[in-house]
């Protein structure tokens, strides 16, 4: 508890920065908003140095995090309840994506799972910025595939696409 507790205080925005500078940011962004040219959803990238001391002390998981988050960041409030939450937890290189329950109907644990796994190679290796690349990349072809725009369709963005930094 000790040691989780000063790595989650220890990991600040500053480790952020270092691990997405202001490109990846920005290639992130990118990405995010060719990937809602394609289909009828929507994708939110939030990243977070460490858990909140009140997660800490109630001994929380990265998932019960981004599912808090999820709510608050109004991932939830898309026209379509097919909004997509990818969630990367600095401290704990944990992911978890967290998808709307229109998309959820549509994919299977074992689909997310296998998503959720690759993911997790990359942050083995600290390779965030790719990680999350291949993150976005995977719940693009999901959405793609389940909400596909129709040709000529436009559709409002309902999320921004800029990367959130918590």
């Amino acid at each position: 508890m000790l040691k989780r507790l000063l790595k989650h205080r220890w990991t600040d925005h500053g480790d952020v920065k270092k691990c997405l500078p202001d490109k990846a940011l920005r290639t992130l962004e990118g990405l995010v908003r060719q990937s809602e040219a394609r289909h009828a959803g929507q994708i939110c990238v939030c990243v977070e140095a460490g858990l909140p001391l009140s997660y800490l002390w109630k001994k929380l998981t990265p998932r019960q995090r981004a599912v808090t988050l999820f709510g608050k960041l109004r991932v939830w409030d898309t026209e379509a309840n097919n909004g997509v939450l990818i969630y990367l937890l600095l401290a704990d290189q944990a992911i978890e994506i967290v998808a709307d329950r229109g998309l959820n109907a549509k994919v299977s644990a074992a689909e997310w799972q296998a998503l959720i796994q690759q993911l997790r190679q990359h942050l083995a290796g600290r390779n965030f910025e790719p990680g999350l690349i291949e993150a976005i990349a995977g719940v693009d072809r999901l959405l793609t595939l389940h909400f596909p725009l129709s040709p000529g369709v436009s559709k409002p963005n309902e999320l921004s696409d800029r990367v959130v930094l918590l």
